[in-house]
């Protein structure tokens, strides 16, 4: 009889045991991707009295695996269409609650005594609210419609920038072991052309290869297409020395802002189900059930560092931006928590070898603690806000008002205000793709010739050829500045 290969018995476990235990919750009413990560508990190593997974390596390729499809479903739910209908809310709330949380989660992790980069990817981990949980609390809750949720949306989007940013630069950190400034630069300037690289593959060819395949592309091979292009890109990536999540997440961005977006996200979403479903139960298999009580206490110091640290700082955010006190609380509330973020940088930690082994189940039993009372925590916020309403002095409370309504009439668009950004907007767009051009001309295209025509003719035909290819965009930079609407 032949024997089945560990990976195929191991998925099968994985899945029996996803498919039994998240029943189970789903009865109980409790979050799915709590279901998920008790799954992986009993399917890891750390149970012996059931079976479990037999190829540990196995574990790690499965999280690798779940945490692309995961990034490529957060980048199509992503678009820069949407990150400029947010506004600045969304913006100021996201600053305020990364920079605030990361600077709690490392003066927490150094007061632990955890060494210094333990704590900065502490400070990461705990700096991103769930956007799986919170979107999923606010459809069983009904309040998707409500004004905070989209203000929380807006903030859980542009946290969902921040993050994939946060990845490199903690990545660039790990290897050099230590902050050099220039060596930081040069990896965000290195991240800079990479997305500029990326916006002209946006703008330009891959929706001009989709519109011009529609009549070809049913949904099976839409669907093959576009898992396809999420590899493509994470292969490119990692090329250039980012991380595969990146990649993922960049693809899916790009095909966010292509005609067939809401197509590709609802054919991709059984695929983004099953590996999601597959990365928190990986998630539980690295979980040590004798770990978590020996860091009994870290956990719930951790714990309510999340919950106040981020009620405080995206309340204040919140309110910083112009909007109501209410708004502000129900908001701060709504995103106490730590989810699929706090997992993938945990991940990033032990891949590099930076970070100890016990941070990992630290983190994810804070965010199981944290998730759990997320529908409450948002209960909470009505009654919060009556006991705040009491408590803040009638003249501050006059004086919020005031600086609300103000930003409400600051917000509002003039035709002034549309042509700038028309212009804007254009002239943007060509700048950038001329600057990508110029970069890799003159780190592949440029060196080439001067090879093989050394000298000042070298100089010349590359300096003409790269003018002759550059000379449409700055055409278009002075052409199509007075062909909007509002001018």
């Amino acid at each position: 009889m032949s024997q089945i290969p560990s990976l195929i018995s191991d998925l099968a476990v994985i899945l029996i045991s996803a498919g039994l235990v998240t029943l189970l919750f789903k009865r109980l009413k409790q979050p799915v991707v709590l279901g998920y990560i008790v799954a992986g508990i009993l399917a890891g190593p750390a149970i012996k009295e059931i079976p479990t997974v037999t190829d540990i390596e196995s574990i790690h390729i499965w999280a690798d695996i779940g945490v692309v499809f995961l990034l490529f479903a957060l980048g199509l739910d992503f678009s820069f269409k949407k990150l400029m209908k947010v506004g600045g809310t969304a913006v100021v709330g996201a600053i305020t609650v990364v920079i605030g949380m990361m600077t709690f989660g490392y003066i927490a992790g150094m007061s632990l005594g955890w060494g210094h980069m333990n704590s900065l990817f502490l400070g990461g981990m705990l700096s991103m609210s769930s956007t799986t949980i919170i979107f999923k609390a606010f459809d069983d809750m009904g309040l998707r419609n409500q004004r905070f949720a989209g203000v929380v949306f807006g903030i859980l989007v542009v946290e969902d920038l921040f993050a994939v940013l946060l990845m490199v630069l903690l990545s660039t950190l790990a290897v050099s072991k230590h902050v050099e400034g220039m060596e930081l630069l040069d990896s965000v300037v290195k991240l800079g052309v990479f997305l500029l690289f990326c916006f002209v593959i946006g703008i330009y060819l891959i929706p001009s290869f989709l519109k011009k395949s529609r009549t070809f592309l049913n949904d099976e091979t839409l669907l093959i297409v576009s898992i396809g292009l999420c590899l493509g890109m994470v292969m490119i990536a990692t090329k250039a020395r980012f991380s595969s999540a990146l990649g993922a997440f960049v693809m899916g961005s790009i095909l966010a802002e292509t005609i067939d977006a809401e197509r590709i996200e609802h054919i991709v979403k059984p695929v983004k189900d099953l590996f999601g479903a597959i990365f928190f139960i990986s998630v539980g298999m690295l979980i040590d059930p004798v770990l978590l009580w020996e860091y009994k206490l870290p956990i719930l110091i951790l714990t309510a560092v999340v919950m106040i640290g981020q009620i405080l700082f995206a309340s204040f955010g919140v309110l910083l931006s112009g909007q109501t006190v209410k708004v502000a609380i129900q908001s701060g509330f709504s995103l106490a928590q730590i989810g699929e973020f706090a997992f993938i940088i945990a991940s990033l930690g032990l891949t590099l070898g930076v970070t100890d082994h016990f941070l990992y189940p630290i983190v994810v039993a804070v965010s199981v603690i944290t998730t759990f009372f997320t529908p409450y925590m948002i209960r909470m916020a009505e009654p919060a806000y009556k006991v705040a309403e009491r408590a803040i002095p009638a003249s501050w409370m006059s004086f919020l008002e005031r600086y609300s309504s103000g930003s409400n009439t600051i917000r509002q668009k003039s035709a002034w205000n549309k042509l700038l950004k028309a212009l804007v907007r254009i002239v943007g767009t060509y700048t950038v793709v001329t600057l990508v051009l110029i970069f890799i001309w003159l780190q592949f295209v440029a060196p080439f010739i001067i090879g093989k025509l050394p000298g000042l003719q070298g100089e010349i035909i590359s300096l003409v050829l790269i003018v002759a290819l550059i000379s449409p965009m700055l055409r278009a930079i002075m052409m199509k500045k007075n062909h909007s609407e509002e001018y």
